[in-house]
């Protein structure tokens, strides 16, 4: 006679942060669906709650803490990880019945507190109860972020990043090439390639070869983005640093193998505050390196994030920053007001910009770039692009093109209810706005 099943031992996960916290959160999940744990949406269904902090700036903390309080609120067993989970004392001075506490990447140490707090099933056959090839995703199915480093050489001095993440760890190339094999294989239509550094993928190798498929292939990030054009997936490259070697990327996506798509923080454009950033990377030619790069790819989106407010900025800078813009002409644009990190060098700088002059530039700031988008983007109707649908709501579609990441860009808008999520089209724009565009099936 068999014996009565048990129900398998569940696990809610509430992940914050940028996608190289939700990598985490979904190989955390992996593993634990591995060992036989059910992943419930719910507090109420959940046995024990994950809660993957993030601990970049202040207003991040914040609303971690507030996370782990909702957290206990609603189940009372939870247990915190992520890149707040270096500051212990921190978490525990305001929640102190958190059940375990540990750091970034530490996967195997958020297993064994799992394990701790709900023992996995005795009776788990991990022969039937399949994990999918691709493992346990947070992403909608047609598309997946995919990590292809760890930790950063840099040392920004308003970022403490490299302290809580670590210095430089590249994937071997083959592990990150059979991995978006098995992302493309389950459905997959997007590859968003994350990092700290992008452009410095393999440096900390040697720029090591190795075998996949049969065809040796270089740890560089030329080499990858070449391998990758070859699945037939859409592949957008995120966290850019404007080095010589990016350069050698434009002409794939002009080729139409990678998406004519850049994602590079410059974070300020002027020369005295970029130094006192300890930016990497940055020389006054880089205005003419964008020409260069649109000259041989006339559809490449850039997108950009800035600080306004830095210790230090004067008025002089900020406007040789709204100059920069106008010339640099960026599609996508995100601006932070500077905000004090614990831990960050640029803490000890002089010259602190009152809070309202802070506000002030950020207004003034988004004014300037949403004036340039909208322009941009005007320009753009009546021509033809692919889009990516990502969702059906009671007014059409809404999807993105290619100069459009998930969530932090624009979307595209078709009154069509005839498509359905994962979906790649062709369509004509119609109309756009400062950020998002309309268009109609072609």
């Amino acid at each position: 006679m068999s014996k009565p099943s048990r129900k398998a031992p569940s696990v809610g996960v509430v992940s914050l942060g940028c996608p190289k916290a939700t990598v985490d959160s979904e190989r955390i999940l992996t593993q634990l669906r591995t060992e036989g744990y059910q992943i419930v949406p719910s507090y109420q269904d959940a046995d024990v709650v994950v809660v993957n902090t993030c601990g970049f700036i202040d207003s991040a903390k914040a609303e971690s803490l507030e996370a782990i309080g909702e957290a206990l609120r609603e189940n009372g067993r939870v247990i915190v990880t992520g890149c707040m989970g270096v500051s212990e004392d921190a978490i525990r001075d305001v929640h102190p019945s958190v059940l375990a506490v540990s750091g970034p990447q530490q996967y195997e140490q958020v297993v064994q507190a799992v394990h701790d707090a709900v023992p996995p099933p005795a009776d788990h056959d991990p022969f039937v109860d399949l994990v999918p090839p691709q493992g346990v995703k947070l992403t909608p199915r047609h598309y997946a972020y995919l990590k292809i480093s760890e930790g950063c050489n840099h040392h920004c001095s308003f970022c403490i990043i490299p302290g809580i993440r670590g210095k430089l760890v590249s994937r071997p190339v083959n592990e990150v090439l059979e991995e978006a094999e098995k992302l493309v294989r389950a459905g997959v239509k997007e590859l968003l390639i994350i990092s700290q550094d992008t452009s410095a993928y393999g440096v900390d190798l040697g720029y090591k070869t190795e075998f996949w498929n049969g065809r040796p292939v270089k740890t560089r990030m030329k080499e990858l983005c070449e391998a990758l054009s070859s699945l037939g997936v859409w592949v957008r490259l995120h966290y850019v640093y404007p080095y010589p070697n990016v350069d050698e990327v434009i002409p794939l996506m002009a080729e139409g193998k990678l998406l004519p798509y850049l994602d590079i923080p410059f974070q300020h454009a002027s020369p005295n505050i970029l130094k006192a950033m300890k930016r990497p990377a940055f020389k006054d030619k880089t205005l003419e390196r964008i020409r260069q790069w649109r000259e041989i790819c006339p559809e490449l989106t850039i997108r950009s994030t800035f600080i306004v407010g830095f210790p230090g900025e004067t008025e002089e800078d900020f406007q040789y920053l709204l100059d920069w813009l106008t010339e640099a002409q960026l599609d996508r644009v995100g601006c932070f007001q500077y905000s004090a990190v614990a831990g960050a060098s640029a803490n000890e700088l002089e010259g602190a910009v009152p809070e309202e002059v802070k506000q002030e530039r950020w207004e003034r700031f988004m004014a300037h770039q949403q004036a340039i988008s909208q322009t941009r983007l005007q320009q753009r109707i009546g021509q033809t692009i692919e889009v990516l649908i990502d969702e059906i709501d009671e007014e059409g579609a809404i999807g993105r093109s290619p100069g459009d990441a998930p969530e932090i860009d624009g979307n595209v808008y078709l009154e069509d209810f005839d498509l359905k999520p994962g979906d790649l089209i062709k369509a004509q724009i119609t109309d756009a706005t400062e950020y998002d565009l309309w268009a109609e099936r072609i």
